[in-house]
């Protein structure tokens, strides 16, 4: 089984960088035996602040290429490694491999593992993508807050990699944002964003006064291995029709002419 996980964080900070080789080995190492996980980023230049919208609109072009080339690659499932999980919707209508997000397969995991969560960010811009995002999931109602933990700035989380008091730092910050929650009534924390989730991971930090810490990174490895042994299994994972349903007939062929024949693999 091939799965094929979509960064952009080890697009930015570089492609073999502390942090793309922890995450790397964190992924492979959630895997089991025969399960093969590759990490990809994007184009130099790319994901320099996918926080914004516009930027984010940007990007998501050679992220859904990449979706499509996965597929013809042979790749079993495409996983967006990022908390706003860009081109999620418009990838699962393309293609017919499984295509998961970090946030949705964090968020669905935690309530199984619990009635109520919170979540931690690190951003305030990433409060409203993740609440819209959860929202569209129809699990408002299980999201008990988001509470932010205190960073002086983004590149500290660089540093934590290397420097063992930042790290600690940083991992206690998220303590604390953490118990914010449970204190409200979480029964179960999400970190919003993946390098936090491989920092947390790699300290074996998955567990906070008895509630779950529910890394995304984790879920998502093994939710992509379950979506795709399915659809070995059964032929089918996601649903094609409405939604995710592809064109068919003179409207396919319409399109395969302007836009491409490579797109809607499989749809007739």
């Amino acid at each position: 089984m091939r799965l094929y996980y979509q960064s952009l964080g080890v697009t930015r900070r570089s492609q073999s960088g502390p942090y793309a080789q922890t995450l790397t080995a964190i992924l492979r190492g959630a895997v089991a035996p025969g399960t093969t996980v590759e990490v990809h980023g994007l184009a130099p230049g790319k994901a320099i602040a996918d926080q914004y919208r516009y930027l984010e609109y940007l990007d998501t072009g050679e992220i859904l290429a990449n979706g499509l080339a996965a597929e013809r690659d042979g790749f079993d499932a495409f996983l967006i490694g990022n908390i706003f999980e860009p081109g999620l919707h418009a990838l699962r209508e393309a293609l017919n491999i499984p295509v998961l997000g970090l946030c949705e397969a964090a968020v669905t995991l935690a309530c199984l593992m619990a009635p109520a969560f919170s979540v931690v960010n690190v951003n305030p811009k990433f409060a409203r993508r993740v609440a819209e995002n959860i929202a569209g999931y129809g699990l408002s109602g299980r999201l008990v807050s988001i509470d932010r933990m205190q960073v002086e700035r983004a590149a500290v989380f660089d540093r934590a990699f290397e420097e063992r008091a930042v790290r600690d730092a940083v991992i206690d910050g998220f303590r604390a944002a953490a118990r914010a929650g449970l204190d409200k009534g979480a029964e179960a924390v999400i970190p919003a964003g993946g390098i936090v989730m491989t920092l947390l991971a790699d300290a074996g930090v998955h567990e906070i006064d008895g509630a779950p810490v529910v890394n995304g990174l984790l879920a998502l490895a093994k939710l992509g291995e379950l979506a795709a042994g399915l659809k070995a299994l059964t032929g089918h994972f996601t649903s094609k029709r409405l939604t995710y349903a592809p064109p068919t007939g003179e409207l396919l062929a319409d399109i395969r002419r302007v836009y491409g024949a490579h797109l809607f693999p499989g749809a007739r």
